[in-house]
């Protein structure tokens, strides 16, 4: 393995860790794109979708991880969504990573841009924020649909290496209606949950390249740890368009890689 490619792979891990904890995504939906992209334009190598989605989904364990530490210091992050919609993930995850190694690359790639762009142009939606007070602990929604929408989302989350953040975030806050802080706090610990699950199905089925994959987590711990404090003290505005900025680029920069070829 190239070591300019591993050097590449840690410093794009902790770009990519600082927007997840900054965010709360797992980073599968910004380190997808990036991994698919940069090396090839930096001349250091090249990965399809199908390693692509494999080492991405190591890296999202490492990121969510991370951040989760730092969100739960915060009291942003609910239990009780942990236990019915990680579980629900995790459940979903291990399903559609076993089932992903029977999938093509070009496939997987479509499902992705359009979860992407779906869940972009929800949190485009203007939303006035609800109990923005509420402690995690007092959340009150509707677990059985969560739980569904969750073993759903962790279906596809698994097949495509993302456990799902990027679709979580605006059907918690616009279906569900809990407060931007403690999704976004809640979201790293659903896909954590998820994640672990999704990599045990990867790493099943052989689709893991370990080094790549290690290279991308060094980089990633500490860049969630850094994102996770600049998120309590940012605007939840602020974070809510930043997340629907990132997921619209990559849905339609992803949807016309699958339609051109290239």
């Amino acid at each position: 393995m190239d070591i300019p490619f591993l050097i590449s792979l840690v410093i794009l891990g902790f770009g990519g860790g600082i927007l997840s904890g900054l965010l709360g995504l797992g980073g599968a939906i910004f380190m997808i794109p990036i991994l698919l992209y940069v090396p090839p334009l930096l001349g250091v190598g090249q990965l399809d979708m199908k390693q692509v989605a494999a080492i991405s989904m190591v890296q999202v364990l490492a990121a969510s991880l991370s951040g989760l530490v730092v969100h739960y210091k915060n009291r942003f992050v609910s239990r009780s969504l942990l236990l019915y919609m990680g579980l629900a993930n995790a459940v979903g995850n291990l399903a559609g990573s076993l089932y992903s190694k029977n999938t093509n690359s070009e496939f997987l790639l479509a499902i992705f841009a359009t979860l992407a762009i779906i869940a972009a142009i929800v949190m485009f939606v203007p939303k006035r924020e609800q109990g923005t007070e509420i402690q995690p602990e007092d959340l009150v929604y509707n677990k059985p649909l969560a739980t569904v929408i969750s073993l759903a989302i962790g279906c596809f989350g698994g097949m495509v290496g993302a456990p799902g953040a990027f679709i979580y975030i605006p059907i918690m806050i616009y279906l569900l209606n809990i407060p931007t802080r403690i999704v976004i706090g809640s979201t790293l610990g659903i896909v954590l949950l998820g994640a672990i699950m999704g990599t045990i199905g990867k790493a099943a089925t052989g689709q893991i390249i370990w080094p790549l994959a290690i290279a991308l987590v060094i980089g990633t711990i500490p860049g969630a740890q850094l994102g996770g404090r600049l998120s309590k003290k940012t605007n939840t505005k602020h974070l809510r368009l930043a997340i629907a900025v990132i997921i619209a680029v990559t849905g339609l920069r992803m949807w016309y890689q699958v339609l051109s070829g290239h």
